[in-house]
C-alpha cells in the first residue's frame, strides 16, 4: 500500500510540475510546450539526514524553449545527457552547458534553463527538505 501510495503521489507530482511549467506564459508557442517532459525516476529520504531527500529526474527541454524562472527548497545538480542549454541564474552569468557535463544550482537560487537550436535532455538530482515543493515559481 505505501508504494502505490508513493507511486500516486509522485505521479501527481510529474503532472502538476509539467502542467505548471507547459502552461505558464514563459512559453509562446503551445506546440514546444508540450514537448517538455519531466520525469522523476526516484524519490528516497537521504539517510543520515532526516527530514531530506533525494529526488532523481530525467528533464527534455525542446530546442528554442526557456523555462519559467523558478528556484528549489535545495541543491540541484544536472548532468547533460544531451544537447545542450544555458543556465540562466539572478546575479550571476548565464552558463552553457553541453553534453557530458555537470552543472549546480544553488539553494534557492531563482534559475532557468535556456534552448536554443537544439534541445537538451537532464538527469536532475536534488536534495532538499521533504515535504517541501520540488519547485516554486519567480515572479
Amino acid at each position: 500500500m505505501k508504494k502505490y501510495t508513493s507511486t500516486l503521489l509522485l505521479t501527481g507530482l510529474l503532472m502538476f510540475a509539467t502542467n505548471s511549467f507547459a502552461h505558464s506564459d514563459a512559453f509562446h508557442d503551445a506546440k514546444q510546450a508540450s514537448k517538455l517532459k519531466l520525469e522523476n525516476l526516484m524519490s528516497t529520504p537521504l539517510e543520515g539526514a532526516k527530514g531530506t531527500e533525494v529526488i532523481v529526474s530525467r528533464v527534455s527541454i525542446p530546442p528554442n524553449t526557456t523555462l519559467p524562472t523558478h528556484w528549489h527548497p535545495g541543491e540541484e545538480f544536472a548532468y547533460v545527457i544531451d544537447g545542450s542549454a544555458v543556465l540562466w541564474q539572478k546575479g550571476k552569468k548565464d552558463i552553457p552547458v553541453k553534453k557530458g557535463e555537470t552543472i549546480k544550482v544553488p539553494l534557492k537560487q531563482i534559475h532557468t534553463a535556456k534552448t536554443q537550436g537544439e534541445g537538451v535532455v537532464l538527469l536532475v538530482f536534488r536534495v532538499h527538505e521533504q515535504g517541501q515543493p520540488e519547485r516554486v515559481k519567480a515572479d
